[in-house]
């Protein structure tokens, strides 16, 4: 697991201009995976019915990931609209977006590399206008320890931003937390030396 994190955008924008009498208006919206990519994707064609072409490319998980990517010409000569689309998200180093470039076509042909500027250049332009975040890569470990040290180790989960998941209580205290990957050895190796090795240190497994 690439525990580093990456950035995401943090809200939807939308670029418009008019290229020879075509309009090309380009939303690129945060999907973070390959299901809402195809979602956001449908969900301009519908609101765009009418337009000749929705061409669209998306980057649906880790930017350099390159098993979540996908793109589509939508009826544009093969080559002049979903690669274009797709080059400048993957070139982006913003992971989790999908960019639909919607066309209304004017009458006067663009030619293919007319095509391949358009719609490269808008989602340049668009992506020029994204808000990122940073997506933290999080995993959950598992504590079990004893009463008089859970104050102890509150203060440590506390110090590496540690988030307590669940807790039970019974003859000893167990909790779940969820923290950045990152952090999990310094902290691990944090609560067993606080403790003298005797609080348990594990990871949740995810089923």
């Amino acid at each position: 697991m690439n525990s580093t994190a990456y950035l995401i955008p943090e809200h939807p924008v939308i670029f418009e201009e008019e290229i020879k009498k075509s309009v090309f208006i380009t939303q690129i919206a945060h999907t973070p995976s390959i299901e809402l990519a195809k979602a956001f994707v449908d969900q301009v064609k519908k609101q765009h019915s009418s337009a000749r072409h929705n061409c669209w490319g998306f980057v649906a998980g880790r930017p350099e990931n390159s098993m979540m990517w996908g793109f589509s010409d939508d009826g544009e000569p093969s080559g002049t609209a979903g690669k274009p689309i797709l080059a400048q998200l993957s070139g982006s180093g913003i992971g989790e977006l999908t960019a639909v470039v919607t066309r209304y076509s004017g009458g006067v042909k663009l030619g293919t590399g007319g095509l391949v500027k358009a719609y490269g250049g808008g989602v340049q332009q668009a992506l020029k206008l994204i808000q990122t975040i940073e997506k933290k890569i999080t995993t959950q470990l598992r504590l079990e320890l004893d009463y008089a040290f859970v104050s102890i180790a509150q203060a440590e989960l506390s110090r590496f931003e540690a988030v307590e998941v669940e807790s039970h209580y019974t003859d000893k205290v167990i909790l779940i937390v969820e923290l950045e990957v990152n952090h999990v050895d310094a902290l691990t190796q944090s609560i067993i030396n606080k403790s003298g090795a005797k609080a348990m240190v594990s990871p949740v497994e995810n089923n």
